[in-house]
């Protein structure tokens, strides 16, 4: 599937009139044939001749019912009785018509294999077939006809009225499959839609979490400094103006998927972070040949351990560590000023999510002393 998905109402109308358009033409053919070769049959028409318009009509509409219903895989509201209308007005006028109204047994025969199932179905579709044969047989036999002659003759066209039919239960299937494989497609679509939409906003929250956590302190210390050290205030403006102009790159880059994040990355941008926020941290994140897939997820852990430190600890120092242990990769972020939300919310969700598709594990809480830890691991096997 490419690009959004149709509005799901519209794309039901143009599936539903498209699935009728195909059973309505699959059948016509049968349709027009049974009246046509009766007509054609006949050598005197009888009174009952302008009858087979409007017969044919009624077992076209009975058949269609049928068709529509079993395409949606549903049983149309009072199938036994249109089922049995079906079945007597294929079979009532054989004593009128003569033997090539029999062709009209295409729709009986496709509406029993949709309608019903198991023996019941086999006995009525083998019982009228039987029964057209044993009575061609018997008549042949009175008229002292050539019985073994007009026996072929008449298997010759049941097994045509067998295709027939099977061309007509044929068709219904195959709409309902491919209305299914729509119906696929459009969910496939919203799910990929809906998950896009996800990334979006775990990213951008992930990503402006820190960007503007930097942008209020470099403004509060600008503020603070803008009487007694005028120049000093004029610098961290400054490097308000380029954490807000980076922000702007990175979301641009989360739009398109191609925000590039790595631990050696996030932890120098953390290292700034935290010196504007005052806070002592010690960071040692040497891990050699980490797997792209984990030194992305530490390094969204390293943005969002930090960013939540900012907002909501009185952290005076921190230590923010990578290494392997146990054939594990771990990544732990402490501080010793936890606070009561510190590490809580939507944040730690996302790094959840992040960690458990690479099978990993994340512990967020307080370990005692004022001490807050955030801890990822991942299985060597990723690493």
């Amino acid at each position: 599937m490419t690009g959004l998905p149709l509005d799901r109402p519209t794309d039901i109308w143009w599936s539903t009139r498209r699935s009728r358009s195909l059973l309505v033409a699959a059948l016509l053919p049968f349709l027009v044939l049974g009246p046509l070769i009766t007509a054609v049959g006949l050598q005197e028409p009888p009174q009952s001749w302008w009858l087979l318009g409007p017969l044919a009509i009624a077992i076209g509409a009975l058949q269609l019912r049928h068709s529509f219903a079993a395409a949606r895989g549903v049983l149309p509201r009072g199938w036994p009785l249109t089922l049995l209308a079906l079945g007597l007005l294929v079979y009532v006028p054989l004593p009128w018509f003569q033997w090539d109204w029999a062709s009209t047994q295409w729709m009986f025969i496709a509406s029993v294999a949709m309608l019903l199932s198991g023996r019941v179905m086999k006995v009525l579709i083998v019982a009228p077939l039987l029964g057209t044969f044993l009575a061609a047989v018997i008549s042949a036999w009175i008229e002292r006809e050539a019985i073994p002659l007009d026996a072929y003759f008449f298997s010759y066209w049941e097994v045509s009225l067998v295709g027939g039919a099977a061309c007509l239960y044929g068709t219904t299937q195959l709409v309902r499959a491919v209305d299914g494989l729509f119906a696929r497609r459009a969910e496939m679509a919203e799910t990929t839609v809906g998950r896009e939409r996800l990334r979006l906003s775990r990213d951008l929250h992930d990503l402006l979490g820190q960007s503007l956590s930097a942008v209020s302190l470099k403004g509060d210390l600008a503020i603070a400094l803008l009487r007694g050290d005028p120049s000093a205030a004029e610098a961290e403006i400054h490097g308000l103006t380029q954490v807000a102009r980076e922000a702007l790159r990175d979301i641009r880059r989360v739009v398109r998927d191609e925000h590039p994040v790595t631990l050696r990355g996030e932890s120098q941008g953390a290292a700034v972070l935290l010196a504007a926020a005052s806070i002592n941290a010690h960071i040692d994140v040497q891990l050699p040949n980490l797997a792209p897939q984990v030194d992305e997820l530490f390094g969204w852990a390293t943005r969002e351990g930090v960013t939540n430190m900012v907002r909501h600890s009185q952290a005076g120092t921190c230590s923010i560590m990578a290494a392997r242990r146990e054939s594990v990769a771990l990544l732990e972020i402490v501080n010793d000023g936890a606070g009561p939300t510190n590490g809580s919310g939507t944040g730690i969700d996302g790094l959840t999510e992040r960690a458990q598709a690479l099978s990993g594990h994340v512990a967020a809480g307080l370990t005692g002393g004022g001490r807050y830890r955030l801890a990822i691991e991942v299985p060597e096997a990723f690493v």
